[in-house]
């Protein structure tokens, strides 16, 4: 199989962590009869740097034309001083936007290897912690009018949280589909028993389920599911909900793994074309010393293989080949702990490699 990947390497460690991605991608490639195609793609402070803009035009078409998208990292310090409209992150929005993906799919994994980072008690990590959260991106009360006016001489806030049915129904939709490629358990999370939008949330869910005959549905409110993150997440596989409630709970989901460096995420939308990138920053001040932790963006690179490319074998096999190494021992310092051997980004890459299947 054929497919051209657009690659933001970014700033700060991007370039380091990515690197390391395409190696993985390109033993994948070998071992499995794939060619892969690499454009390289300007964005955030490097494009400002050399183009006077956080994203191109000519550079946002690449992607746009692209099969998928990998992503290291954007922004630093040396930007803060730029216009708003300029800031490298306003690259990254324009990208979502100009891509159309308006899914943000976060795994919330721990590692058995790094159970001990989590906080919370063995006891409740010893049941297992592997879900991930699908998320609306590009509407309610973020996308809402918002507006704050006078009312009887005192200020008064307005947000307004809106939601369609084809909203509601296209990310419903990858949340089914999302849970049938793992164990085939959905919960939709929302607010039904206070909010419109969550009963019209609730209904269109329903409606989709019956499409999904092999996916069993559970419905659930907000602050439940807050609760029910940190008393047992192991009864969660996929999480679908809109955006603010995915964009507090996705967070509250990645600090009980105890690892961000270990956390892909991934962006859809229509297509099949996807934006995939790590949750982590650009960690400016570890730049270049070879000690970043390319394993977020390794496992970015499986999403894209597992959910752009229908290439679950492969996706299987970094896997695996992550957790090979994690039991050999090996760590970069973010994940260090007593009796393991650290090592460096280049070289955590290259036993990543060695250990694929």
């Amino acid at each position: 199989m054929n497919k051209n990947i657009a690659v933001i390497r970014g700033d700060g460690i991007g370039p380091e962590i990515v690197g390391q991605a395409l190696l993985v991608l390109d033993r994948v490639a070998e071992r499995y009869g794939h060619t892969f195609t690499y454009t390289s793609v300007d964005m955030g402070g490097c494009a400002i740097d050399k183009w006077g803009d956080p994203l191109p035009e000519t550079m946002l078409q690449k992607c746009v034309a692209s099969d998928s998208v990998l992503l290291g990292a954007v922004g630093g310090p040396k930007w803060n001083d730029v216009p708003g409209n300029m800031r490298p992150e306003k690259g990254l929005l324009r990208l979502r936007a100009g891509m159309g993906v308006y899914s943000n799919n976060r795994p919330a994994k721990i590692w058995p290897q790094l159970a001990d980072a989590s906080p919370l008690k063995p006891s409740i990590v010893e049941k297992g912690i592997d879900f991930l959260i699908v998320r609306e991106l590009i509407g309610g009360i973020y996308f809402g009018k918002h507006e704050t006016v006078s009312e009887d001489g005192k200020r008064v806030a307005i947000d307004e949280l809106r939601y369609s049915e084809e909203e509601i129904r296209r990310i419903g939709r990858i949340g089914f589909e999302t849970a049938r490629k793992r164990r085939k358990r959905l919960t939709s999370v929302e607010k039904s028993n206070v909010l419109d939008s969550s009963r019209l949330w609730k209904k269109i869910i329903h409606e989709l389920a019956g499409e999904y005959p092999d996916v069993t549905l559970t419905d659930m409110l907000v602050d439940n599911c807050a609760m029910q993150i940190v008393k047992d997440p192991s009864q969660f596989d996929v999480i679908v909900t809109e955006n603010m409630f995915g964009d507090i709970l996705s967070d509250e989901a990645s600090m009980i793994t105890g690892s961000i460096g270990m956390i892909p995420s991934s962006s859809l939308g229509k297509t099949k074309c996807g934006l995939y990138e790590p949750i982590h920053g650009s960690a400016p001040d570890i730049a270049g010393k070879d000690i970043a932790n390319p394993i977020g963006t390794i496992l970015a690179a499986a999403m894209m293989l597992r959910f752009s490319f229908d290439m679950d074998k492969e996706a299987d096999a970094i896997e695996k080949a992550v957790s090979a190494v994690l039991d050999g021992g090996y760590r970069t310092g973010d994940i260090l702990s007593p009796g393991c051997k650290q090592v460096g980004c280049k070289e955590m890459g290259r036993l990543i490699i060695e250990n694929l299947p």
